[in-house]
């Protein structure tokens, strides 16, 4: 786990620390990265969480609202694959039904959906560093868009388990496991939306 937790380290620090590198003119001023996060953090539905997954990136987010959102989304990218293959390897459990093997087939299929859409989104975000106006704009859409569609398919793996006859040990790890993603991954477009408004709103008091 320790390894893991290492690796997943430096994936998210290696994408935000390339792609934003120089200074961002998002900066917020805070009295320190931490309590940047905190205070950014308080615009999602899970701020205990958002704190708990960001906060060991803080000298890479810096005081950056793009950075912030880059990392959630990559942060949310690497727990959506982690996922993807816990779920994937309940499907060899023994004496699995076969109404719970075909709700665990669709969340998986579900689940690598979320990840294409989530690495989508990482990639876009990463277009709108040398974008300004419309252009700027353009790209933030789509990475709104790419998360809140990938948040719709971990919501669409949960369904496939609803009712008492789905009841059972499957169920219970897919919905702890898939919720936990789901919360990680609103509160990364919830800080996607937050950093796309603030440019939206500066774009319009430039406005004559």
């Amino acid at each position: 786990m320790a390894r893991l937790g290492l690796g997943l380290s430096f994936l998210v620090l290696f994408h935000v620390s390339h792609m934003f590198g120089a200074a961002d003119s998002t900066v917020a001023r805070h009295s320190s990265p931490t309590a940047f996060i905190k205070a950014s953090c308080r615009a999602t539905d899970y701020p205990a969480l958002c704190v708990q997954s960001l906060a060991g990136y803080a000298s890479a987010i810096r005081h950056s609202e793009r950075q912030l959102a880059q990392t959630a989304l990559t942060v949310s990218l690497a727990r959506v694959r982690s996922a993807q293959s816990f779920v994937a390897k309940l499907t060899r459990v023994r004496g699995i039904k076969p109404r719970e093997y075909r709700a665990v087939k669709d969340c998986i299929e579900n689940m690598g959906d979320s990840v294409d859409r989530l690495g989508q989104s990482v990639r876009e975000l990463g277009q709108t560093g040398r974008a300004s106006g419309q252009d700027f704009m353009w790209h933030m859409s789509n990475v709104e868009t790419w998360a809140s569609a990938a948040l719709t398919d971990e919501s669409t793996c949960l369904d496939g388990f609803s009712g008492r006859f789905m009841d059972g040990n499957i169920k219970t790890a897919i919905t702890r496991r898939v919720n936990n993603v789901a919360q990680v991954t609103s509160n990364a477009l919830a800080l996607v939306n937050r950093f796309a408004a603030k440019h939206r709103a500066a774009s319009a008091a430039k406005q004559p």
